[in-house]
């Protein structure tokens, strides 16, 4: 897993984004409407230039920094798709940390981009980090866009239409685990989880959809994020002798399933989340070989990843290991460009009333897979609808994609995942 500390302000150029990924159709999440109304678009002698800024909170330091890198390339590239495109539209990018709710990296970073003028946070992965600063962010008028969210606290939070994102909440990756567990076979179930919101949250969905499709919750223990030991979690767990174990949580998550293996538990019969579905290769003390995890997320095209790793790389880092939530946060980028460019407008308060119509949310607009088709669709007079590569995200009136593709991953003998659906 890759660390890295840098924290700049660049405006940066590159190749444009040709094709999108398709999506498999979900259950959303609606309530109730924080939306906009949108007007006609200007024609193109009513406009000019555009200059939009953004600034990331994304986890360069914490128990995600695992994430970073995977998400600020995605924000990378957009940002330079964009920019090579001249389509009305240039973006600056100001990258921050956001750390984690022990190092509170945030603290410096919001008030530092806020300060700055971005009109777009880009942040956090962690729903915890999240809700630790939106208020700020709201209160300032400045739109918060998270690509790796999921608690689904967010879906009613009073953000004055100023909160979006592009990953699914936990209902959905909930849903498909509690599911996978079941058709494994097994008929009980421990689970090990982070008592924070994204925690707590997963951990419900997991249970109310485990129970469902006819299996037992024996166990559930929670830990809090600043423990380095879990003895009484894993002894608990374990008393109850379940068929399955699901570890809802982060890096600390390299401690916890050795400990359990320890006592003689199969790790073929691990199953993790989004938060914990790394490439753990040598950083995973023990073999995980047979586990399985979840993430949000279509199978990502070969030519994306390309692309992915030679912005990445051409920054001075060496190629990515995982690439959780790259997708997502190149495409909430785009679609906040696109928002702009159909609003005529960098007002975040205008941005935001357009954000569902150019995800396909409202509008009836036509289909497009690129920043740049988008644009001339945009320019031309005519409604966008963005489908990307994280899919089709269509956003609801809370700022919640209705819908979304949860990936099943499985842990071979390297102690690295590969897709298996």
């Amino acid at each position: 897993m890759s660390v890295f500390t840098r924290s700049r302000k660049t405006t940066v150029l590159g190749g444009i984004a040709l094709a999108g990924a398709s999506a498999l159709v979900l259950a959303g999440c609606t309530g109730g409407g924080t939306g906009g109304e949108t007007s006609a678009p200007p024609t193109t002698e009513d406009r000019e230039d555009l200059s939009l800024s953004i600034g990331t909170v994304l986890p360069q330091t914490g128990a995600l920094a695992f994430l970073g890198p995977p998400e600020e390339a995605g924000v990378g590239l957009a940002v330079a798709d964009i920019n090579e495109a001249e389509l009305g539209v240039t973006v600056d990018v100001e990258f921050g940390d956001s750390g984690d709710p022990d190092n509170k990296a945030y603290e410096t970073t919001v008030p530092r981009l806020l300060g700055n003028g971005v009109q777009a946070l880009i942040g956090a992965a962690s729903s915890g980090v999240t809700k630790l600063f939106l208020d700020e962010a709201v209160s300032s008028g400045v739109i918060t866009f998270s690509p790796a969210n999921t608690s689904p606290d967010f879906t009613t939070w009073d953000d004055n239409g100023l909160y979006w994102r592009t990953a699914p909440s936990d209902l959905l990756q909930g849903e498909v685990l509690g599911n996978l567990i079941a058709e494994d076979g097994h008929q009980t179930l421990g689970i090990i989880y982070l008592n924070d919101a994204y925690g707590t949250g997963l951990e419900a969905a997991l249970t109310e959809n485990f129970e469902a499709a006819g299996g037992e919750v024996v166990a559930s223990q929670a830990y809090n994020a600043t423990d380095t030991t879990f003895d009484a979690q894993v002894s608990a767990v374990l008393a109850e002798n379940p068929d399955a174990i699901a570890v809802i949580g982060f890096v600390e998550t390299s401690t916890i399933v050795p400990a359990v293996v320890a006592e003689g538990f199969d790790a073929g019969n691990f199953y993790f989340v989004d938060g914990n579905t790394s490439q753990w290769g040598a950083d995973m003390p023990v073999s995980i070989e047979g586990s399985k995890g979840t993430q949000p997320g279509p199978a990502l095209e070969d030519d994306f990843i390309e692309r992915l790793n030679g912005w990445w790389t051409g920054e001075g880092n060496d190629e990515l290991a995982d690439l959780n939530y790259a997708a997502e946060s190149y495409d909430a980028v785009v679609l906040l460009a696109l928002a702009a460019l159909a609003a005529n407008s960098s007002d975040p308060a205008d941005i935001a009333a357009n954000l569902q119509e150019v995800s396909g949310g409202s509008g009836d607009g036509e289909k497009c897979t690129s920043f740049a088709d988008c644009a001339e669709i945009i320019l031309g007079g005519g409604t966008a609808d963005y489908d990307g590569y994280s899919g089709a995200v269509t956003f609801d009136e809370n700022g919640d994609p209705t819908e979304a593709s949860i990936g099943i991953f499985e842990y071979g003998a390297d102690n690295t995942h590969v897709r298996i659906n």
